[in-house]
């Protein structure tokens, strides 16, 4: 009887442990899964932009919530790459999108004028985004703007979606129609939701961080959020809506006379050049392997390259299929391009750009939220980006998909009730 009753015992602690590790380490509130969350990106906002005196509604917003001395983004650190790691907590090298340009033998070329390319489902359903769990966990969800958006991912879009560059929309025109979706009635309203500016990234590259163009741009985006701002309160919902603010990545300063020419240093015939900026990747043509790799992975100034099974680990980068064979990262400030005629883009040089090591201070990405599930007056240390979306599944109240990011690092973000 003694030995039944032990092992009766045993068998009902392994059942709770078993119960205990399937559950989520913190249960939302059941208040907090009503809350709806908008997710808003300022592409190319570097973190200390927001010391510059330009951004009085974010400062607002990072005072009275949360925000970070900087988000280290994923590598490499480039637009595309970076939304989908926020929307899926996974590294590029493991959601898929690795790069801003890609080539894939049953794919083709992607490459983010090809809107064609943009809106086919298979470059980006090797992860699920965080809109797809939502809907298929009875959430509506709306897009002003995301990669990935566009396209059916595991036979899903979102329930409100816009297709980028359809037509000019100003950065109020798109809080507008955040506001529009909130006013929908209550069965279609949604409870997630994303909201994308590129104003800023736009004039860094041209002009530079440091220019004038930028500060008008960073004033321009922060007088957007104010009209949305003032929306939410005419609504009654400033206080009963959980807002985060990210960047993809940060922005450096890239001077003219800094130019690495790949035309110079592979015969044309003997590679396919994917990708160039801070990142190139690099198909050896056949036959030619040996020839590229001795002029490529000797040690060269201010760029280095890597066979993609031999790049830094602490990059997570090289393991997924779409990466080329040979990768090949600049120096902070320089660029990889193939001659002195496409390193200018409509005429210009490139001022300003990013793509660079995510460990550099300049990568380093806009991070703050406000709402009724977070603290006030906290500032957070360097994170990684990809716990971005374990708390954003968190606050909805949604089972995460897996992903590499850990909501502890930034669980002192929220309040007490909200762990």
């Amino acid at each position: 009887m003694r030995l039944t009753l032990r092992l009766l015992c045993l068998s009902t602690l392994i059942f709770i442990a078993g119960c205990q590790s399937l559950a989520p380490v913190h249960a939302p509130t059941s208040a907090s899964r009503k809350i709806p969350l908008l997710l808003i990106s300022i592409d190319g906002f570097r973190a200390d932009y927001l010391d510059r005196g330009y951004t009085p509604t974010l400062s607002m917003l990072a005072d009275h919530g949360v925000h970070s001395v900087g988000m280290q983004p994923s590598y490499p650190t480039l637009t595309f790459p970076n939304h989908y790691t926020l929307v899926t907590g996974r590294y590029p090298d493991h959601h898929g999108v690795v790069d801003n340009s890609m080539l894939v033998p049953d794919l083709g070329k992607f490459k983010l004028s090809n809107r064609e390319a943009v809106a086919d489902g298979r470059w980006w359903d090797q992860a699920e985004p965080i809109w797809v769990s939502a809907d298929r966990q009875g959430l509506k969800t709306a897009t002003m703007y995301w990669p990935g958006s566009e396209a059916s991912i595991h036979g899903y879009r979102p329930d409100h979606w816009r297709k980028y560059a359809e037509e000019e929309v100003s950065s109020n025109g798109r809080v507008d129609q955040i506001l529009q979706w909130l006013d929908l009635p209550s069965p279609e309203r949604p409870r997630f939701m994303t909201l994308y500016f590129d104003a800023v990234d736009t004039a860094g590259h041209f002009d530079g961080p440091g220019s004038a163009k930028t500060n008008e741009a960073i004033a321009e985006v922060d007088a957007a959020l104010a009209h949305l701002v003032a929306g939410l309160r005419e609504r009654g919902l400033f206080d009963r809506i959980n807002i985060i603010v990210v960047a993809d990545h940060g922005m450096a300063d890239t001077p003219a006379n800094q130019r690495i020419f790949l035309d110079d240093l592979i015969p044309q015939n003997d590679a396919m050049i994917v990708s160039t900026g801070a990142i190139a990747g690099i198909i050896p043509s056949p036959g030619h392997e040996s020839d590229v790799e001795s002029v490529l992975l000797r040690t060269r100034d201010h760029m280095q390259c890597w066979k993609k099974s031999e790049i830094p680990a602490h990059l997570h980068y090289g393991s997924n299929e779409r990466v080329p064979p040979i990768i090949c990262a600049a120096d902070t400030g320089w660029l990889m391009t193939r001659n002195a005629k496409t390193a200018l883009v409509q005429g210009k040089p490139i001022l300003g750009e990013h793509g660079f090591d995510n460990g550099d201070v300049a990568m380093r990405a806009l991070f703050l939220a406000h709402g009724p599930a977070f603290r006030e007056h906290v500032v957070l240390p360097v994170f990684a980006n990809v716990d971005v979306y374990p708390l954003m599944t968190h606050l909805l109240g949604i089972q995460a998909q897996p992903n590499d990011g850990r909501l502890a690092e930034i669980e002192d973000a929220l309040v007490p009730a909200e762990l």
